[in-house]
């Protein structure tokens, strides 16, 4: 069989989407379709690394708005509708509370994470963006999760992540309940979900389905996850870099 290039592919799409066409978009992926790459394979290998490519883009300031808003918009809609080719595994018993940061591409790489979790058997509640500490306290305290899943991207996120944990540590809201954290803010600082106490992190969102499926007992060490300033040690060693 053909071999596709998936850097070529990627290149096509990300123009496509930038440039806001809707049937040239959908044509490529059911391109990929038809010459045999999974779902799961389009979602890791193609509408990730676009979507890296545009977050990446816009925070630099070298992408139009107009140019971003179709593609992430766009993007989405692909999402979506690749959710319906994902292989499905038997339900996990496990329940995921996902949140993300602000940032439309936080959104997007959350939609992607709920929909393989999902997939994989966990039960997933995905409410994005733009929501308070207190309520997502509430709603740890309600739906009593096995896992509170944070994503996000902007360095203005991780106080607020960090605060949350915190909380959620010093009132003792689901003491099992295991706290991941992954998104750009953590991958372009080393350490900083050992730091701020999560219990795991990842790298994106196939990873978290990884450590989810793998790891679901990994947990922070107990001084690692003593509260705020009186937390006594140096981050743990990254995930990746563990033995």
């Amino acid at each position: 069989m053909f071999k596709l290039n998936k850097e070529l592919i990627s290149e096509r799409l990300f123009h496509a989407l930038a440039s806001g066409q809707r049937a040239g978009s959908r044509d490529i992926v059911a391109e990929c379709i038809r010459e045999g790459m999974a779902a799961e394979e389009i979602a890791h290998e193609i509408f990730w690394d676009v979507l890296q490519q545009v977050a990446g883009l816009h925070r630099q300031d070298q992408i139009s708005s107009l140019s971003y808003n179709y593609a992430t918009r766009l993007l989405r809609s692909l999402v979506d509708q690749l959710h319906a080719g994902y292989e499905r595994r038997p339900s996990a018993g496990h329940r995921v509370l996902l949140f993300t940061g602000d940032a439309i591409a936080d959104e997007i790489g959350g939609h992607l994470m709920a929909d393989l979790l999902e997939a994989g058997g966990f039960e997933v509640f995905f409410a994005g963006g733009g929501i308070a500490r207190d309520e997502i306290l509430g709603e740890v305290g309600e739906r009593r999760p096995d896992t509170l899943l944070m994503f996000a991207s902007a360095a203005s996120d991780a106080p607020d992540i960090r605060v949350l944990i915190d909380t959620i540590r010093g009132v003792g809201a689901c003491p099992e309940m295991q706290i991941v954290v992954g998104g750009g803010v953590f991958n372009r600082a080393e350490g900083l979900a050992e730091e701020i106490g999560a219990d795991a992190w990842a790298r994106d969102p196939f990873e978290v389905v990884e450590i989810l499926l793998e790891e679901p007992e990994r947990r922070a060490t107990p001084d690692q996850r003593t509260v705020g300033r009186n937390r006594k040690v140096p981050a743990a060693t990254p995930r990746a870099r563990a033995a």
